[in-house]
């Protein structure tokens, strides 16, 4: 972590390239990003505050400790994205937007232009490797390739990784950051347009000698299955891995359902996290019962 205290701040857009027919990359900036507190770490995320019909910009939350006060903003408005680059001293922060039909931040960046105005806060990491790491799994879709890409950047020269990103179509590919020690595989599916192969790709990992790290981005159902493969079959500790639901495949719909649920069950899932064990188990014990309501 950064150790600087959490703060929210209007941020403007100052460049727009379009990556791949996929991913549109958003150079923000401003005078409030000077400085930006960056934790140095590939996956660190930010929420994104995005203006609703007839707002030149969003109201800023209020901070709560290390984090917003989610009372004051509404969901509506608010999204999570890794960010890809970071130029504290000129004040730039790129951000990579998967952009699709549908969705706030998806429809909010498609029509983007310079000079827009989101909020964003100061960043948090999740990747958490080990000390001593001498190799690294990196297996991401879409919309985890872009924190897959600066994690490859950021890992030292000695440091073996195997990355294996999963996009819709070949013309969906970007270029690889180099590293004496990378080898990449391209794997075409998933992403909303057909069957994701996350799932199988990480069944099918060798598990190398010596210290090492697997972390997985994605579709948050694609990956149940791999976290429990991680976690069960291969008795991988929690400090070993990670498992980063990015997305869910038709979240409104999913959404519409949760919220269908009887009050009771809701407050049984609820009350599962409530407890100090192991977040890994109650992860399990979570899904599993998400997985029998259909979920």
């Amino acid at each position: 972590m950064s150790g600087h205290p959490m703060r929210i701040m209007h941020a403007e857009v100052a460049q727009i390239v379009d990556l791949s027919p996929a991913l549109r990359r958003i150079v923000f900036g401003g005078p409030a990003l000077v400085g930006y507190p960056t934790t140095g770490v590939g996956d660190e995320y930010v929420r994104v505050l995005f203006p609703l019909p007839g707002e030149d910009r969003p109201p800023l939350p209020e901070v709560a400790g290390d984090d917003l006060d989610y009372s004051t903003v509404t969901g509506d408005r608010m999204r999570t994205y890794t960010i890809r680059d970071v130029d504290a001293e000129r004040g730039l922060v790129t951000i990579d937007f998967v952009v699709h039909d549908g969705g706030l931040a998806a429809a909010w960046a498609l029509e983007a232009t310079i000079g827009d105005v989101v909020g964003l806060n100061t960043p948090k990491p999740l990747y958490d490797p080990p000390e001593g790491l001498e190799w690294q799994v990196l297996v991401a879709d879409n919309a985890g390739l872009p924190a897959a890409l600066r994690l490859v950047e950021l890992t030292p020269e000695h440091v073996r990784t195997r990355l294996v990103l999963e996009v819709a179509a070949e013309d969906h590919k970007v270029p690889v950051p180099e590293h004496p020690l990378v080898e990449t595989t391209w794997v075409i599916g998933g992403n909303g347009h057909g069957p994701s192969h996350l799932d199988e790709v990480v069944r099918g990992l060798p598990r190398p000698e010596g210290t090492g790290y697997v972390w997985v981005a994605g579709e948050t159902k694609t990956l149940r299955g791999a976290r429990k493969h991680l976690r069960r079959e291969l008795g991988l500790p929690a400090s070993a891995y990670k498992a980063l639901g990015y997305w869910t495949a038709d979240a409104e719909k999913w959404r519409e359902r949760f919220a269908a649920l009887d009050e009771t069950t809701r407050a049984e899932l609820d009350a599962m996290w409530a407890s100090d064990r192991d977040p890994e188990v109650i992860a399990d014990e979570y899904e599993d019962r998400l997985d029998s309501l259909g979920l």
